[in-house]
């Protein structure tokens, strides 16, 4: 198979990666089926997007004829297998938690077509691990894209122990397809490149936090301004999703048992109390309307 040859994508997960990764490929032409557990979440992934794109229009950079054109290029199917089983690649984008990718990994596996490609947007965890009881070994790897995905270029694209250097090959050209840059990661490592050299500035800061000795909002500062990060890590992680941020450490600190790898106590206790960032309002941060 070559890239050429992927005409239909499947995307499972509509949550705010997988609902922008499938809008992302609908607009630059390829027909996408949206698939997740209920209606209501699909409901809610295509009125997303709808504002996403309706906001290109009101600045000028696409038509409304462009915008209906690319959202009508997505469609939501809550059914599993019938919103697989034609598809020539699928990207995974379900919660950061082993044991449902491995889920999700092993239904594919049987209802998908031979050539079918399947990658995870897992953050943090290799394919390797997901992908070990699958028959299709060699046909996967790791498709990590960076939220907001219909913004940010960068994609990581991870080979794993049985990835082929032609599924590689093909998920890098893929990326190239639809205006992303990919950077291939030869040897897979937990949590990838970005990832871990943010995972150590953030594990710094969540514990100066922890400890009393400054503020998440006075720290946030200090990085910006001395570092010039557009963003602090506590902006960052109410971006992200603490609840996405809290799961991708708790699996490090699954992986390697170090006490440091651990959440720290004033992000679960936000995660504890419903405070997931922008999606809910409050995070480290007050907003004053959900952000999409």
């Amino acid at each position: 198979m070559t890239v050429d040859d992927i005409k239909r994508i499947s995307v499972v997960g509509s949550g705010t990666m997988g609902s922008q990764i499938a809008q992302q490929f609908a607009l630059h032409g390829y027909d996408v089926v949206l698939n997740d557990i209920s209606d209501d979440l699909l409901e809610k992934a295509l009125a997303s997007n709808r504002a996403i794109l309706s906001r290109r229009v009101d600045k000028g950079t696409m038509t409304s004829e462009e915008m209906e054109a690319a959202l009508s290029r997505v469609k939501a199917e809550r059914d599993l297998e019938k919103a697989a089983a034609d598809a020539d690649f699928v990207i995974e984008a379900v919660s950061e938690r082993l044991a449902i990718k491995r889920e999700v990994f092993g239904k594919l596996d049987d209802v998908c077509l031979p050539h079918t490609i399947l990658a995870s947007n897992s953050s943090s965890i290799v394919i390797s691990m997901i992908a070990e009881g699958i028959r299709r070994k060699d046909k996967a790897c790791n498709m990590h894209f960076f939220h907001p995905a219909l913004v940010m270029k960068l994609v990581e694209v991870v080979k794993g122990q049985w990835t082929s250097e032609e599924t590689a090959e093909i998920t890098c050209e893929l990326c190239r397809r639809i205006d992303r840059m990919p950077i291939k990661i030869n040897k897979e490592i937990s949590s990838f490149i970005v990832n871990r050299i943010l995972h150590r500035l953030s594990q710094e800061a969540y514990w100066l936090a922890d400890n009393g000795y400054a503020t998440p909002q006075g720290i946030d500062t200090a990085v910006k301004l001395a570092l010039g990060h557009p963003m602090g890590p506590f902006e960052l992680a109410d971006l992200i999703g603490l609840d996405i941020v809290y799961d991708a450490r708790m699996q490090r600190f699954t992986e390697t048992g170090e006490t440091r790898d651990k959440p720290a106590q004033v992000l679960a206790d936000l995660v504890k109390a419903g405070h997931l960032g922008r999606k809910t309002g409050k995070g480290f941060y007050e907003y004053p309307r959900q952000i999409e």
